[in-house]
């Protein structure tokens, strides 16, 4: 089946995963309660930790009482163009996510910045990436994006010419902000089943991080997962390792992404994952459904499943807060 075009709505979980697929199956279980939620990230030096948005009331103040240097929001996966039964409305959906990106918790800071990690349209038409473009702007701050597969349809000419001016090769990059190195990443290159980077981009990547410093706060942010989430449906990058190999000096990293439309969050040592939920549509836990795709949830429920991340960033502390908002929060 061309994934490109897949459009597959899974409508019930069949059957458990097994075991084995990169994640912990009972881990992941309560991960799912997080479906579709967004992510409101506190750089707090570096390694993250997340809270549920309500479990938090107001959002996140600081980490042990100290002063937030900074916060940005993560939004993925809009699928602008995408009108099937799983959601008739995704504009709507990314307009309501952009205006719960621009809330600001009590007791916090406005934040920096909104990254989106990819999918940004269905098809790569123009007249989607017209759409998204007029949407997004409604956020009131810096907008940094990757591609995701949908985006590159057309071998990423229209997103190149709207979001990648400025990007090396098909779209990478990094910047600086406050003390903090980002990576942009494009892992949709020569996809089969999989995520892939490319020699090219790999060899980029290691340039780019040769002269900084091993207590610089990294994070990293790319469409697909980076870690093997469940290489049965692609949730995957190929030559993530190698990527991550490179990081793996630096005593902080997180790993932000977006595709697969649910909230699921791993670390291993000092690098922190964290997929983010869908501004769209939910799709099914890995393995709990014949095939990944959009998922219908009752009349009413959509709202509860999709969203925002907010990210805010602490100086002096060793973690990132990550808090997940839903769209029907404050409705």
């Amino acid at each position: 089946m061309n994934r490109f075009k897949r459009d597959e709505v899974v409508e019930e979980a069949q059957s458990a995963a097994s075991a084995g697929d990169g994640i912990d199956r009972r881990n992941f279980l309560g991960c799912m309660a997080w479906a579709g939620t967004g992510l409101l990230w506190t750089m707090a030096g570096g390694v993250p930790t997340s809270k549920l948005f309500a479990q938090t009331g107001h959002g996140v103040a600081g980490a042990a009482g100290k002063a937030q240097d900074f916060s940005f929001v993560q939004i993925s996966d809009s699928h602008i163009g995408f009108n099937k039964g799983a959601n008739p409305d995704v504009t709507g959906t990314l307009g309501k996510a952009i205006t719960r990106a621009s809330v600001i918790p009590a007791g916090m800071k406005a934040p920096d910045f909104l990254i989106h990690t990819g999918d940004i349209t269905q098809n790569s038409k123009v007249a989607e990436f017209d759409t998204a473009a007029q949407v997004i702007k409604g956020f009131k701050g810096d907008v940094f994006y990757v591609p995701g597969e949908h985006d590159f349809t057309d071998d990423g000419v229209e997103y190149k010419k709207r979001f990648g001016k400025g990007t090396i090769g098909n779209g990478w990059y990094s910047y600086n902000h406050k003390g903090v190195h980002f990576v942009g990443l494009n892992n949709c290159l020569q996809m089969d089943a999989m995520g892939n980077l490319g020699a090219e981009q790999l060899a980029w990547l290691k340039s780019d991080l040769a002269g900084l410093s091993a207590s610089t706060p990294i994070v990293v942010f790319a469409h697909i997962p980076l870690w093997m989430v469940y290489e049965k449906w692609g949730w995957g990058t190929a030559d993530g390792a190698q990527a991550l190999t490179l990081l793996k000096r630096f005593g902080s990293v997180t790993v932000l992404n977006g595709h697969i439309h649910q909230v699921v969050q791993k670390v291993e040592g000092n690098v922190a994952f964290h997929t983010a939920a869908s501004t769209a549509f939910p799709q099914p836990a890995p393995g709990s459904a014949p095939n990944p795709g959009p998922m219908v949830v009752p009349a009413g429920k959509l709202q509860s499943v999709i969203g925002v991340t907010n990210v805010n960033v602490v100086r002096g502390s060793h973690h990132l807060a990550v808090v997940d908002h839903t769209l029907a929060e404050g409705a």
